[in-house]
Formats: structure tokens, sequence, C-alpha cells
């Protein structure tokens, strides 16, 4: 079997998801995973699929043709299934707070820093209803290898929370 990632784009409508559909089962796919989301007007998101590696290049060139068909991108890799150590763990990060830029950059480094890979991302902004304003809320889930110091890992995302204000839990 053949792993395939697409990350899929345009504008929204009804039917994108069943075009991309359609054309996976026609050749004999299956539809792993995905993270699909309407932002601002576009639909946007990324599949993974398997398929009979005798049918990866059949699928591939079918679901490029989808491009004609109001998907503005729509891009397909070869992927390789993760190995995952065993003594690896995961880790949730919620973050809350007042809107501004550069949330995203500050946490992700300091993730980066410890060497945590980031298995999923969420984000939000949303007006706050009592103060006014905007809030950011996030939600990571982090792959942390066992050589990781724990400790120094929460000591800096404390210290993180305290520069940007923000409330950062984890577990």
């Amino acid at each position: 079997m053949t792993t395939l990632i697409l990350t899929v784009a345009g504008a929204d409508r009804p039917g994108l998801v069943a075009a991309v559909a359609d054309v996976v089962d026609a050749y004999g796919g299956n539809w792993e995973n995905s993270s699909l989301a309407e932002l601002a007007g576009t639909f946007a998101g990324v599949i993974e699929l398997s398929v009979a590696d005798d049918k990866e290049a059949e699928l591939t060139s079918a679901l490029r043709g989808l491009q004609g068909q109001g998907l503005l991108t729509l891009a397909v890799l070869t992927g390789t299934p993760e190995t995952v150590a065993a003594d690896d763990r995961l880790l949730e990060i919620q973050v809350l707070g007042n809107d501004r830029p550069g949330i995203v950059r500050e946490i992700s480094t300091v993730l980066s820093t410890h060497a945590l890979s980031i298995e999923e991302l969420a984000t939000e902004t949303r007006d706050a209803a009592m103060a006014g304003g905007r809030l950011f809320e996030a939600s990571v889930v982090a792959k942390v290898p066992a050589t990781v110091d724990l400790d120094a890992l929460r000591a800096d995302l404390e210290r993180l929370a305290t520069e940007i204000q923000v409330d950062i839990t984890i577990t």
C-alpha cells in the first residue's frame, strides 16, 4: 500500500469533499485521516489516503484532474507512515489570552527548542464577550521524546505565559 497526503484549498462550495471522496473511491483508495475546515470563505485541508501500489499513479492523476473543478490548489505527496518510539509521549497544551500577533510563533519556538514535534495545532480568535477585544485560543498536541526535561519545558512555557500574558495549561 502507498500512503498519499493531499493538501486541498478552494473557494468554499458544496461538494468539494464529495468530489475528492468519489475519486478516491473510484481507484480503491481508503480515506485514512483528515483535517478540513472552512476559513474566511476558503475550504482547506489535509487528507491522508492509502491506495494499492499499482493504483497510485492513476489515483494521483485523477486527483490532479480535480483542480479544474473548483479546487484552486491540490498537492499530492507520497507519505511515509510514522514510526513512534515506544517511550515518546504526547503532551496537550491549551492557550487562552488576548489576541495579538506572534503568539503561535512564540509558543512553537519554545516547543521546538525542547525538541517537541507538533502533531496537531488548532487555533481560533473570537470576540471577548465581557471585556471587549479579541481572544486567542489554541490547542496543541505535541510529541515529546523521552529525553526531554519536562520540568524545564514547563518552566519555559510558564515564563512565556507571563511574558505574553496568556494562560497556558499543560496536561
